[in-house]
């Protein structure tokens, strides 16, 4: 005789009330997800003093990306990661940890013994996939415990990464290969990224509406300003909108001319996003990675240098001439100035010339 199926503690079907009807499903399911894994850590027997901390760095992960389950990436643990080392300066052995708690918990929600993919495909049309693997760990990318160097761009590598993303929209249409328009594109992107101080989840989140004039700079025309409507949210927290006005004129130039001359020949006039696929979608912040990695490691750069990078750059860059740091602070969305602080990397040349002011009362009439 067959012995009837015994649902395991934390299974989707446990969590789920069947037949109800929710405003907001995604929310719904969300939290589902975390009381099965609760019940499921409970079933083993660990304490609330194990798994309530747990919980707690998983929905720090969900504030950051600003994604649910379902559509999270190995990017965005890469992202992630990448934060709580350069921005957060937390020991490798802690990010390690927090790791850790995000592949227990993305083993969780992919194990078909407790149900949870076969609910989002139904319901969102995509399933939860593992993100964290053997490449974008601790244990694999280095060796000792010592804390990994987080830095801008220096001037010359910054013009060097631009035009080499350039160089590859020439080179394409010289040897008629698809791709000139991708190329152009991401060329761009990058440009915007470091041109407003971005993120790259930002970034890819970015609508051809949200430019927009600005009153008092009526010389960048209709790119005075960029709405950033998916900044980083606060636990709990919806995104944070902010307007980042533009302070670089090359760079409206470069952003104009794309959306003008360049966006329209992808296709897809009705799509809204700012940046498209060759096949109609929007450009996911996993893919604005890849690129970035080709063009650093193909110009020999440190590989300590991300996407974030051109936003500390932009930070560090302003610093040094002589903007003022309450402005950038709004620019980039810290609510307090010791956030910034983290992202000024200033160079030796413009150290020596605030030395040099700093001393210069004192030495007059010697």
């Amino acid at each position: 005789m067959r012995q009837p199926s015994v649902e395991l503690a934390g299974s989707a079907n446990l969590e789920l009330v069947s037949g109800v009807v929710h405003l907001r499903p995604e929310d719904a399911t969300w939290e589902a997800m975390l009381r099965g894994w609760q019940a499921q850590q409970q079933a083993r027997n660990l304490k609330r003093g194990t798994y309530e901390p747990r919980e707690k760095q998983v929905r720090a992960f969900h504030s950051h990306t600003n994604e649910y389950p379902w559509l999270w990436t190995p990017a965005h643990m890469d992202e992630w990661s990448a934060t709580l080392t350069t921005e957060k300066h937390l020991a490798p052995s802690t990010v390690r940890g927090y790791q850790g708690t995000l592949r227990l918990f993305s083993e969780y929600v992919i194990d078909p013994r407790y149900g949870w993919a076969p609910v989002c495909e139904r319901e969102f049309g995509t399933y939860p996939v593992a993100i964290c693997h053997e490449w974008n760990t601790i244990p694999h990318l280095q060796d000792y415990e010592g804390d990994p160097e987080a830095r801008p761009f220096t001037r010359e590598e910054l013009q060097r990464f631009l035009d080499y993303a350039d160089d590859q929209v020439e080179r394409a249409i010289r040897s008629r290969r698809k791709g000139a328009l991708a190329a152009y594109r991401d060329a761009t992107l990058f440009k915007v990224i470091y041109g407003w101080g971005l993120r790259r989840t930002e970034t890819s989140k970015l609508d051809l509406v949200d430019f927009g004039k600005n009153p008092k700079a009526r010389q960048f025309g209709k790119y005075g300003t960029l709405n950033v409507r998916y900044g980083k949210a606060k636990k709990g927290q919806p995104p944070r909108r902010r307007n980042v006005l533009t302070v670089m004129d090359w760079a409206a130039e470069a952003a104009q001319d794309y959306i003008e001359n360049v966006r329209p020949q992808f296709g897809f006039p009705d799509h809204p996003a700012l940046w498209v696929t060759e096949r109609g979608g929007r450009l996911r912040p996993g893919s604005i990675n890849d690129r970035f990695e080709e063009y650093r490691d193909a110009l020999k750069l440190p590989k300590a240098l991300t996407p974030h990078s051109l936003r500390h750059s932009y930070v560090t860059h302003l610093t040094e001439d002589g903007v003022d740091r309450r402005f950038i602070q709004q620019q980039v969305g810290h609510e307090c100035d010791s956030s910034l602080a983290i992202y000024t990397h200033v160079s030796d040349d413009f150290m020596n010339t605030s030395l040099k002011n700093a001393l210069a009362p004192a030495f007059a009439g010697v």
